[in-house]
């Protein structure tokens, strides 16, 4: 029996097991796995090389229409499905799934149907959306939303801060009643957008303005604070909740204490809250707002407890949180030189890196097994969001995304060698073991030898089915 495509010799790895077998892919999926497979039109050799599914990265923001307020400063996002698509899959991502953002006043259908366009005949890999819902009215509640939720967009997002998306306690449990009604799965970003505004009127007025303000405006417990409130609204509500970006131990500790009183509480961090510390925004000028983010890193001990997290599994998935705003042009700094730190756009990219960072760091120093990193950075992933058995796993009649991982491979992270349109790296020098040298999606092969073969405009749009979060176990609501 002939396969299109065989891949020989390697250690398969999925969230439970690691296999040495050959693996044989038909039709773009995957249709034989055996300790032998002897004929297929194309082979690649994996001797040596580990065979992981394709990373799903959950969490990023790609061709983002600003709000109304960045808009006129002049922010925009540098990277679009074809250039955030084709970084991802260099990384060994064949799965993303951005932000589809409703700004107030405008439609969610409408919103939806301009960010499908937006994509359409651009992404190397596949996509699908979660929903930004920023103006939670009657016909958006009763009548938008349910439907959309209904054609395959199954995981939705709301924000506690910023002016432009931040919904009150009220709105914010009128979305998770509709959720909860629609079987939606809900990720919030929870700051405590009050307390952030009055420390930073109070640092502005003291002419503290450089980015390292950004991190003393958005200390630890405005997101401890900000994570109770979140997860008493959801437990009010009934509904399974995502704190994204989780970055220290005092929400952890939050996670935890709702985990052990019975809720469905699921717990995201990023390799910026591994890697940077608020001493990275304290760099001469304005170069700490290559590090700025929301919220922003913390401190070694910080770090620590986020380890322990991911160890002991209360941190279950990793995503990049990539929102790619150029430093010099277009970007963070538009507003001039020497802006505020409120005036910058924070956020930083990720999306290549995200992968190579969590391995070297995690498995290559003993922290977490092989199985632990695929289910963080793939198998939960999809799971979570409606995407499994299909992405995710290596299992017979998945598709067939693959990376064929060099575990020995050594790099140094510079710019130069990334594929996103942004001008800088925050981790820019940092060496780390373990790179992809092979990406496969549905069978094809889109990148080899640090060679991009994909073309864009191949990826497909992926309907989310219903999340596994509302299987966990039977969510009652309060009334």
């Amino acid at each position: 029996m002939t396969f299109d495509l065989v891949i020989r010799g390697g250690t398969i790895v999925t969230a439970s097991d690691v296999t040495k077998a050959d693996l044989g892919v038909r039709n773009g999926r995957i249709a034989a796995i055996a300790e032998h497979i002897s004929e297929g039109n194309m082979v690649i050799d994996a001797g040596g090389r580990l065979v992981l599914p394709g990373g799903i990265d959950a969490h990023c923001h790609l061709d983002q229409p600003q709000a109304p307020g960045l808009a006129a400063k002049g922010a925009k996002m540098a990277d679009g499905f074809r250039s955030g698509s084709i970084s991802a899959a260099f990384g060994g991502t064949t799965t993303i799934v951005p932000f589809c953002v409703q700004h107030r006043g405008e439609s969610l259908t409408a919103a939806v149907a301009d960010y499908h366009r937006r994509a359409e005949g651009q992404s190397v890999t596949d996509y699908a959306f979660h929903l930004i819902v920023s103006d939670p009215t009657p016909a958006v509640l009763g009548q938008e939303l349910p439907a959309l939720i209904r054609r395959g967009h199954t995981s939705l997002k709301v924000y506690m801060t910023y002016d432009a998306m931040q919904l009150s306690d009220r709105q914010i449990l009128d979305v998770f009643e509709t959720a909860r009604q629609e079987k939606a799965v809900m990720l919030i970003h929870a700051e405590n957008h009050e307390i952030i505004g009055w420390l930073a009127d109070r640092l502005e007025c003291q002419g503290r303005t450089k980015p390292v303000a950004h991190a003393t405006s958005r200390p630890l417990p405005v997101e401890r604070e900000a994570t109770h409130r979140a997860v008493t609204l959801a437990e009010i509500a009934g509904v399974p909740l995502v704190i994204v970006h989780v970055s220290g131990g005092e929400p952890l500790e939050e996670i935890r204490r709702a985990r052990a009183r019975g809720h469905v509480v699921i717990a995201e961090t990023c390799p910026q809250y591994l890697l940077l510390t608020e001493s990275d925004l304290e760099m001469p000028g304005m170069l700490g707002a290559k590090a700025m983010c929301s919220p922003p890193p913390r401190d070694r001990e910080a770090q620590a407890a986020l380890w322990r997290g991911i160890e002991d599994g209360t941190i279950e998935i990793f995503n990049s949180d990539h929102a790619p705003y150029c430093f010099d042009t277009d970007g963070k700094l538009k507003a001039g030189p020497n802006p505020s730190f409120r005036a910058v756009a924070n956020g930083i990219p990720g999306l290549e890196t995200r992968l190579p960072i969590l391995f070297s760091e995690g498995v290559v120093k003993g922290r977490i097994d092989l199985p632990r990193f695929v289910a963080l950075t793939a198998t939960n992933n999809a799971k979570l969001y409606g995407l499994h058995p299909r992405k995710g796993t290596i299992a017979v009649g998945a598709d067939a995304d693959l990376a064929v991982w060099n575990p020995e491979k050594r790099m140094t992270i510079t710019n130069d060698i990334l594929h996103h349109n942004v001008d800088y790296t925050p981790f820019e020098g940092m060496e780390v073991q373990g790179w992809p040298e092979t990406v496969v999606s549905r069978g094809q092969v889109i990148v080899q030898d640090n060679k991009l073969i994909g073309k864009p405009g191949r990826g497909r749009f992926l309907a989310q089915d219903s999340s596994s979060a509302w299987k966990t176990r039977e969510i009652s609501a309060w009334i």
